[in-house]
């Protein structure tokens, strides 16, 4: 393995964390735009009231999005696997 091979794996595996990780972190960020919008339109200066709705968001966007994440993970990790035969054989 040259250091090519090491920087498209790097370059690879921060692809797969911002796959992975989106889904979550876009719906929170909804969520909890949205709950910001409604308290400052209502004047309710409550920190806890954004908890629930970030959290039912992340859930159901992990339940509706975890196929896709589990195809991703287990094509990227069968690909780790491919290359670290190839560079073993070597």
């Amino acid at each position: 393995m040259n250091s090519v091979d090491i920087a498209s794996l790097l370059r690879e595996t921060l692809i797969v964390a911002v796959k992975i990780g989106a889904p979550s972190l876009i719906a929170s960020l909804a969520a909890g735009l949205l709950i910001s919008i409604l308290q400052a339109v209502t004047q309710i200066n409550e920190s806890t009231l954004s908890f629930v709705p970030k959290f039912v968001a992340s859930m159901s966007a992990l339940l509706f999005a975890g196929s896709f994440m589990y195809s991703t993970l287990l094509s990227y990790t069968r690909h780790i696997f491919d290359q670290v035969i190839v560079a073993g054989a070597s």
